[in-house]
């Protein structure tokens, strides 16, 4: 009989209950107000985000000097719709695709990031879209969808989370990718970190052409498509990263063949 009046005690009143799901209503419904789904778009047609341009500008010397990186490749993005696809390993690894353009980006992330305190207030202005993290969100699937129709660009992690296994090798991809582009018609950025960033050394970032999986374009693909396409997009990238190593590995080479000549001159 004690026990009972004990377990009584420590379970919440349902007035209790009712003001804790209020509060969290009440939280929710002001954390969606301050959510930004579309960017301002111009009179030439882009669509720009202050706030993002505001933290560029902030943060790029930031980042630039703690972890300096170079970027190869296609460097500016046109205006439009793109879908930028990318190997994840660091927090900062968000700025190499907002480094391509002037245009605001809806970067892709766990849910968690928009109910942060501080950063989620940023997040949610800077027109993050959450996604869960089993990937189940309809509703983020439908967001991205609405804005690359729009003509704006978002920015994705197919491995789903930071890589902290392999330098050579990608996590599994997640399905998404190549399901947006192909529903919304939109082509594919490829970016490629070519080596894990640590403080004061010197990061090397691929930029790939744009390309598109207009194949399927008109098509209803069956999940066995999508699995085809989304191993396509890792071969892309692994390709432009194996190339990347070559063209460094023959410059190398030619500076130190130039250098022996000289030193036996």
């Amino acid at each position: 009989m004690t026990g009972d009046l004990e377990s009584a005690a420590k379970e919440p009143s349902s007035d209790a209950r009712a003001k804790r799901e209020m509060k969290a209503k009440k939280r929710a419904e002001k954390m969606e107000k301050q959510r930004r789904l579309f960017f301002r778009e111009t009179k030439d047609g882009r669509h720009v985000s202050t706030l993002m341009n505001v933290l560029r500008v902030l943060f790029y010397p930031i980042h630039a000097l703690l972890f300096p990186f170079r970027i190869h490749g296609t460097k500016k993005i046109g205006k439009g719709a793109y879908i930028y696809v990318g190997n994840h390993y660091f927090l900062f690894d968000v700025f190499f695709p907002a480094h391509t353009t002037w245009e605001g980006i809806h970067f892709i992330a766990k849910d968690s990031v928009l109910k942060a305190p501080v950063l989620g207030y940023f997040a949610r202005k800077a027109g993050v879209i959450s996604v869960m993290r089993d990937g189940s969100d309809v509703k983020s699937i439908m967001e991205s969808m609405k804005v690359l129709k729009r003509g704006e660009k978002i920015s994705l992690y197919p491995e789903g989370t930071r890589n902290r296994i392999s330098d050579e090798e990608f996590l599994p991809f997640r399905a998404g990718a190549a399901m947006l582009a192909v529903r919304t018609q939109t082509p594919i950025v490829p970016v490629v970190i070519c080596n894990r960033t640590k403080i004061f050394r010197m990061t090397h970032v691929v930029i790939g052409e744009p390309f598109e999986l207009s194949e399927y374009y008109g098509k209803k693909p069956s999940p066995e498509d999508y699995a085809v396409m989304d191993e396509e997009i890792k071969q892309r990238m692994y390709a432009l990263r194996a190339q990347f190593r070559e063209e460094q590995a023959a410059k190398k080479a030619k500076k130190h063949a130039k250098n022996a000549r000289k030193s036996k001159a």
